[in-house]
């Protein structure tokens, strides 16, 4: 489970440095918050952080049962993608809002494949209680 705490750790760290970025991007294109709206690629940063928070709430959970009743590496190994994934999503986005698809990919299919899991891995060991 070490592994699997490293990468949430470094999932949080990432998210962290994507709010970092909104902040340096609201400066740089003047939109004084509260506004979301008001520069086109200040919107694409502060849409990379945003879904990296949607990306979050399944990953965390999901990760971490999948951990626990399927395997710790192969949990670790998929967040590991999921992290590469979202940086190739926030470098994708902020460049073009077209070039979001392949980071998304690759944050999308770790996150289908450990809730998944997590809940496969959930129902059999509830299975092999009865």
């Amino acid at each position: 489970m070490p592994l699997v705490h490293l990468v949430i750790g470094l999932a949080l760290v990432e998210f962290f440095l994507f709010g970092w970025a909104v902040a340096r991007a609201r400066a740089r294109f003047g939109v004084a918050a509260p506004a979301t709206t008001g520069h086109e690629v200040f919107e694409r940063y502060f849409r990379v952080q945003m879904n990296t928070l949607e990306q979050l709430i399944v990953f965390v959970p999901s990760i971490v049962l999948f951990a626990r009743y399927v395997n710790a590496y192969v949990a670790g190994a998929l967040g590991a993608v999921f992290l590469v994934g979202r940086v190739l999503y926030f470098r994708g986005y902020v460049h073009s809002a077209q070039g979001r698809h392949l980071g998304f990919m690759l944050s999308a299919l770790p996150n289908v494949t450990l809730l998944i899991g997590a809940i496969i891995g959930t129902l059999v060991a509830l299975g092999a209680r009865g």
